[in-house]
Order: structure tokens, then C-alpha cells, then sequence
């Protein structure tokens, strides 16, 4: 059962923080959310909703692809005034020239960050030699309980070893799944935090897969309140990627994207 997108509107003007001259996030939109549309189409989409910020996934752009086509996915992202500031959540392994490829993409599109999950903690050694080389930063996706990274201590722990450009892509709903509050989450990581993503979970409903379940932004158990008042305070200016992992929003995620971007647009009014 998905939450009438009515709701968000009562629910923005109960949680609505002061608002600050700074300008603040850039809201963005993970290409996850549009994954059964083509690159294309995810591309349209995005630019149609005044969305500018893409971080796209492996399905819309491949690492491994000849460049003829990665040039042209490039000329097709300036065609419509998009930005693919990221890729992720991108997969990762022992062999440096393989993940190398990352690399070059996030060079060739002009790419701050790169999202990963590595599934071992040896991977990080081979990483952080291309984080050093290329001088791109890298950020650790968390899923839910159970997973690599789903504690933040877990998270904290390689941080603290690693290059300062190694970083958090801190999921907002998934941190909130495993139990974590957001605010609180955002904080300790300190200056490690180089993107977010943008998704609400219901502690108390369960999706097909026995997992909290996705909702529309700012409807579910994620302490926005708290999150937005930290990042105003500190002056984070990352990216908000939109994302959902509910299988009813993906295949139409227009009124999901609308309604994120409603509740986006009255924290951060001034947001470019």
C-alpha cells in the first residue's frame, strides 16, 4: 500500500524548518528511480521535472561501453541541459584496470563522485590508488541491516583509514531501515558526507521482500526535520538525488518525483 501523495502537503507544512539564505543542496535524481525507462527517456524525464543533477546507474551508462557512445550520451545530457554528476551505485573488484573504468568515465563526463558498495574490504586498497590518481572522489553507499555497510560504525571505520576524497553516499532511507537516525547519521560522518539520497521508509508496513517500506518523501519514519536543520547549519551543498526502491513508483515515478520535489522545494527555496 503506497500513502496518497495528498498527504505530503500536510505533512510539508508540519515539518517546514526556518529557512536560510544559503543556497544550500542541489536536488538531483538517481536514474535507479527510472529504470525501466530507457537512457534516454530517463534523460527527458529528468529535464521535463527541472531535475539538472543525474546520477546514473549502470543500465544508463556503462563504464565498459565504447566511447563513440559515451561521447554521445554526453552530447545528449548537454542537448537537454542535464548533468551526470555521478554514477552508482557502481560495482567494484580486485582488478584495478577494471575499475579504472569508472574512473575514465567520471573524467570524461566531469564527475566529482563516484558511488560504490565494494563487497570486500580488500577492494579499497586497489580504490584508493585510483582515487589518488585521478583525484575523484568515492562514496560508499549503505543499504539496510545485514548488509556491508549498513552500520555507520562500519562506515566510520574505513573512512577513518582512507583518503580524505573517500567518502558517504548516505541512502536516507536505508539509514532510517536499519534503524539510524538521519540527523544524527549526517552528523557523525562530519565532512565525509559527498551525496545523499533522497528516499523515505515505512518502519511500520513491508514491501514484498519483508523490508520497510517505500513512501513518498517525508511521509515515512526519516527524521527530515532534524536532517535538513544539520545540513543548513553546516552548509552542505551536495546533491539530493531523488531515489525509490518500490516497484508502483518506478513504473510511473512521475507523481513520486512531483511530490519529492515539492517537499524539496519548501526546505530549499533557494536551491539552484
Amino acid at each position: 500500500m503506497i500513502i496518497p501523495c495528498r498527504r505530503l502537503f500536510a505533512v510539508v507544512a508540519f515539518v517546514a524548518v526556518s529557512l536560510s539564505s544559503v543556497a544550500g543542496p542541489k536536488l538531483g535524481l538517481q536514474t535507479w528511480t527510472c529504470r525501466h525507462m530507457s537512457f534516454e527517456e530517463a534523460v527527458v524525464f529528468a529535464a521535463e521535472h527541472g531535475i539538472t543533477q543525474l546520477e546514473l546507474f549502470r543500465a544508463h551508462l556503462d563504464p565498459a561501453a565504447p566511447r563513440e557512445k559515451l561521447l554521445e550520451q554526453k552530447a545528449f545530457l548537454e542537448e537537454h541541459g542535464v548533468t551526470a554528476y555521478s554514477i552508482g551505485v557502481s560495482g567494484t573488484s580486485m582488478d584495478k584496470e577494471e575499475n579504472r573504468q569508472l574512473f575514465e568515465l567520471a573524467k570524461l563526463f566531469g564527475m566529482k563522485v563516484i558511488v560504490v558498495e565494494p563487497r570486500e574490504p580488500a577492494q579499497w586498497d586497489v580504490l584508493e590508488e585510483l582515487v589518488r590518481e585521478y583525484d575523484i572522489k568515492l562514496a560508499v553507499h549503505n543499504h539496510g541491516t545485514g548488509t556491508v555497510y549498513g552500520n555507520p560504525a562500519t562506515v566510520k571505520h574505513v573512512l577513518a583509514e582512507r583518503d580524505h576524497r573517500i567518502g558517504v553516499c548516505m541512502d536516507i532511507g536505508w539509514v532510517t531501515a536499519a534503524g539510524f537516525d538521519a540527523e544524527e547519521v549526517f552528523r557523525n560522518y562530519g565532512d565525509r558526507v559527498y551525496d545523499m539520497h533522497l528516499k523515505d521508509k515505512r518502519l511500520d508496513m513491508q514491501d514484498a521482500r519483508n523490508r520497510p517500506l517505500d513512501t513518498f518523501i517525508g511521509l515515512g519514519n526519516a527524521n527530515y526535520a532534524g536532517l535538513f536543520a544539520a545540513i543548513k547549519e553546516t552548509d552542505w551543498s551536495g546533491v539530493l538525488a531523488i531515489e525509490t526502491d518500490s516497484a508502483e513508483f518506478h513504473a510511473d515515478p512521475t507523481e513520486f518525483v512531483r511530490a519529492a520535489k515539492t517537499f524539496f522545494d519548501a526546505h530549499f527555496p533557494d536551491a539552484e
